[in-house]
């Protein structure tokens, strides 16, 4: 099947890594990037643009080094601040503007945006046009099901965001009201792609390659997004990729491999953010890449008291010297 096309990019495969706010920084996505995802996709930011002085949101922003296509996740529920959000990112060197109508997140469905804006048709509209009218790169919209199980209204958000000239759409497979709980469901996205004639992307539970052949299989989609089944394993890109162009498993990465990749994800966290903000993100890194190894508690507790960079890394280094020794080779 063809590589998936946004405007005028084409993909080089059908491997999105999807947006998380607090995750997909920008060391991150290079990693992602470098490990067989076709396409990166920056943590949500505020529509609001007088909150960008902030650390938090400047950090969030794009940045030179960023790879291209760059797509910048924007999220809010006034359709004038989200044009002039979206024109601020592109001004910044964003190539791709996605919109955020999928994140369930309390604190953003309270300021009626993300998944909350599904409830108004309208607006959700209104929205959209505004956005694709502020800039002149593609627009891309990310969204649930519905907002619960008896309003599921996806289809005709899906027909909306068609009318109003969205480029490509990614639908979580699950409503609002699901949050990430229970299976996702497949149907619905199979049922919106047939609807419109728009780029489809899927999202929701893929964790594995078969799983990744069985979605795409289902659904008819373009394109799968990837987000929690990345963290601390951005090679399930690569491992996906492969299978799907060759049905073929690869072999899971050697310790040493993952060694070297999550000390590189560390020195790179650490340039980014300095090294007390980036001490303290990488403790949630370097808990995720280990979670499946033998001692990963014990280790955890102790790394998460450290508060160096020196420290940090020489513990990582002690960790795998064990797991050596012990005469493990594979990463679980």
């Amino acid at each position: 099947m063809s590589a998936p096309r946004i405007g005028p990019y084409t993909l080089p495969n059908r491997l999105i890594l999807a947006p998380m706010a607090g995750v997909t920084d920008r060391p991150f996505r290079q990693l992602c990037r470098r490990l067989g995802a076709g396409l990166v996709v920056s943590e949500m930011v505020t529509s609001d643009v007088r909150l960008w002085n902030s650390r938090k949101s400047s950090l969030r922003l794009l940045h030179a080094g960023d790879p291209e296509p760059r797509s910048v996740q924007i999220a809010g529920g006034d359709p004038q601040m989200m044009a002039e959000a979206a024109r601020k990112n592109v001004e910044l060197g964003a190539q791709i503007i996605d919109i955020n109508m999928g994140c369930p997140a309390k604190k953003v469905c309270n300021k009626a945006a993300g998944s909350a804006l599904m409830r108004d048709e309208p607006l959700v509209r209104e929205i959209l046009e505004a956005v694709v009218g502020a800039v002149d790169v593609p627009v891309t919209l990310k969204i649930r099901t519905g907002w619960d199980r008896q309003n599921k209204n996806g289809i005709t958000v899906a027909k909306i965001a068609q009318d109003a000239g969205i480029s490509a759409l990614s639908v979580h497979g699950r409503t609002r009201a699901d949050l990430y709980t229970g299976e996702a469901e497949y149907e619905t996205i199979a049922a919106i792609k047939q609807a419109i004639s728009i780029p489809v992307f899927a999202n929701g539970d893929i964790d594995s390659p078969q799983k990744a052949k069985a979605v795409l299989d289902a659904t008819g989609a373009d394109a799968l997004l990837i987000g929690r089944a990345a963290q601390g394993r951005p090679w399930i890109f690569r491992e996906i990729e492969h299978y799907l162009r060759t049905g073929e498993t690869l072999p899971a990465p050697s310790l040493l491999e993952v060694e070297r990749i999550l000390l590189e994800h560390l020195a790179a966290l650490h340039a980014f953010y300095g090294e007390l903000m980036g001490v303290r993100i990488a403790r949630k890194h370097v808990g995720w890449y280990l979670a499946t190894l033998p001692g990963a508690r014990v280790f955890r507790a102790q790394f998460n008291r450290l508060d160096s960079t020196d420290a940090q890394c020489a513990h990582v280094r002690a960790f795998f010297r064990e797991r050596h020794n012990d005469g493990n080779e594979v990463a679980a």
